[in-house]
């Protein structure tokens, strides 16, 4: 995101949730960065995140399938062997 847009983006939170612009930029900045996470940097951390809950391998895969698809900017769909390279080289 450029500098502009990102200012623009920082006053619209401000204005429209109260928050200092300082704040706001904190926000908008976090949210960024989360977004900005590479398709393969989010399956390796989901994973490990995933398997602390207890999840099984099996039931990871298709949750973590699911959650590519909504995420706002779309990943590419990954098949279950995909994502185990991703993880697992």
């Amino acid at each position: 995101m450029s500098e502009d847009g990102a200012g623009e983006l920082v006053r619209h939170v401000s204005a429209t949730t109260g928050l200092p612009p300082s704040t706001a930029a904190r926000v908008v900045a976090d949210v960024i960065a989360y977004f900005g996470e590479s398709a393969e940097d989010y399956v390796r951390r989901r994973h490990s995140e995933l398997q602390r809950q207890q999840l099984r391998n099996a039931e990871i895969w298709g949750v973590l399938a699911a959650e590519l698809r909504r995420r706002p900017v779309a990943a590419p769909a990954f098949s279950e062997r995909q994502l185990r390279r991703i993880v697992y080289g």
